[in-house]
């Protein structure tokens, strides 16, 4: 029993030496994932150890100090999901037939007072303008209307006499009705004169006193709409509310002018609801109407705003897509629908609005075009890649390359470029470089001479073998 004991005990001893002496032999397949983190500098003139070397001359030692010269940016990456984008230009413009609005005077007269400067901001209901009313029509229908009534007073007391007398028996039932179609032909005359009035831009209480017989003589134009109470404005920042916010754009009339009917007053502009107006080649024309149609989230970057100033702006869809080119720029154009926003302050006790978007404002739209992603062995499943600026690239003929720093030194690794624009390069996640490498961010065309320099001089490289101790 004894001797099975000891036997035990030297094949487990046995079985976790060999385990330490695997792990060891291959740490360095297994330690950069266990433990990810930055190697620690090597002394002065030594090569950091545990690591095998590749090619003489894909390598470069930096002192503490080059490094620090360089600004180099160093960190591990994790893939994501990244999609091929085209830039389209674009300007921000008014909705046609939506915000521009003209006021017209529904009545000839002349004006008296105008309430609204150019500038000011106004809501349905507010008033614009008075008008001294001069047209001999307007004054007639008031008196026709008046007089209407009055016999409509008239013919309801005599029909209820005349129905008071039939019921009596001392008059034909006849009279009744015909005293009823009296009564009826004068109520339409007052509804008819009623409505006119209405029509010419008179309040019911004026139509009301019109029909006692006084006389209107004064109109004020109004905002047309309904009006609604103001929403949406919290410490001085608002998006756009039910209540249409309007500018009076521009004045066509001064005080003492006679205006016609229909000659326009002023000019009201919404400024709440906009378009951003893409122009784009024909040649895009097929991945817009894919975005169009799948109703695929568009960036847009406006120009001239300062960061932080204003919340992010959601990402826009596109509405609707022009069918015409235009045969001098060869563009055709579309449009995405755009919610302004706004900043209150006050001026001689009016609210006045500071809008965000204002119409011939450049815009750059940023369209997703195309999901870069490579596939597994088993053709299905997607493997994302790696996003790096274009700094931590650089390119010698076919072979684009990236620095993996360890330590002091910085190994140049060739990988496979799926997609390259002014700001990202978009690397194949394909095992050239992983996520236990630390990538070098910036200056891979800086660290890229050095290693020339280097290789021409001899100096600064490993040599090609690993450190096994």
């Amino acid at each position: 029993m004894r001797i099975t004991k000891v036997i035990v005990w030297v094949i487990a001893l046995a079985a976790v030496a060999g385990v330490a002496v695997g792990g060891y032999a291959t740490r360095d397949r297994w330690v950069p994932y266990v433990f990810p983190t930055k190697p620690e500098e090597s002394a002065e003139g030594e090569e950091p150890h545990g690591h095998t070397h590749g090619k003489h001359d894909d390598r470069v030692r930096l002192t503490p100090q080059a490094q620090a010269n360089l600004g180099l940016e160093v960190s591990q990456l994790q893939p994501r999901e990244y999609w091929r984008t085209m830039l389209i230009p674009g300007m921000v413009v008014d909705r046609p037939g939506e915000s521009d609005q003209a006021v017209p005077s529904k009545v000839a007269g002349v004006v008296t007072d105008i309430w609204a400067k150019p500038g000011r901001t106004v809501r349905a209901g507010d008033p614009l303008f008075t008008i001294q009313l001069v047209s001999e029509f307007v004054q007639s229908t008031q008196r026709e209307l008046a007089k209407s009534a009055t016999d409509l007073g008239f013919a309801l007391v005599e029909r209820d006499r005349v129905a008071s007398l039939v019921a009596a028996g001392t008059t034909a039932g006849a009279e009744v009705t015909k005293a009823q179609n009296v009564v009826d032909r004068l109520t339409t005359q007052v509804n008819g004169y009623r409505r006119q009035l209405q029509l010419f831009g008179f309040t019911l209480a004026q139509v009301d006193a019109a029909e006692k017989g006084e006389v209107i003589t004064e109109l004020v134009i109004r905002v047309p709409g309904r009006p609604v109470a103001l929403s949406g404005v919290a410490g001085g920042l608002g998006l756009v509310s039910s209540d249409p916010l309007l500018e009076v754009k521009g004045l066509k009339v001064e005080r003492g002018h006679q205006v016609q009917a229909g000659q326009t007053l002023c000019i009201l502009a919404d400024h709440q609801k906009l378009f951003v107006e893409g122009q784009a080649f024909k040649s895009e024309a097929a991945a817009l109407d894919l975005a169009a149609e799948n109703k695929v989230p568009i960036r847009a970057e406006f120009a001239d705003e300062t960061p932080g100033v204003w919340p992010t702006q959601e990402p826009l869809v596109i509405e609707h897509l022009l069918n015409e080119v235009d045969p001098t720029t060869r563009t055709f154009a579309f449009h995405l629908p755009l919610m302004n926003q706004y900043r209150t302050f006050l001026r001689d006790g009016h609210p006045h609005f500071a809008w965000r978007y204002r119409p011939g404002q450049r815009v750059r739209l940023i369209v997703s075009v195309e999901k870069l992603v490579t596939l597994a062995p088993d053709g299905k499943t997607e493997i994302l890649p790696f996003v790096l600026s274009v700094g931590a690239v650089v390119r010698e003929g076919p072979e684009a390359f990236v620095f993996v720093q360890n330590g002091d030194y910085f190994v140049r690794k060739p990988v496979r470029v799926l997609h390259e624009d002014s700001t990202d390069v978009v690397i194949a996640n394909d095992g050239s470089i992983t996520m236990a490498d630390f990538v070098v961010k910036n200056q891979a065309a800086a660290l890229n001479r050095a290693l020339k320099t280097a290789a021409a001089s001899g100096e600064g490289h490993g040599h090609g073998h690993s450190h096994d101790h």
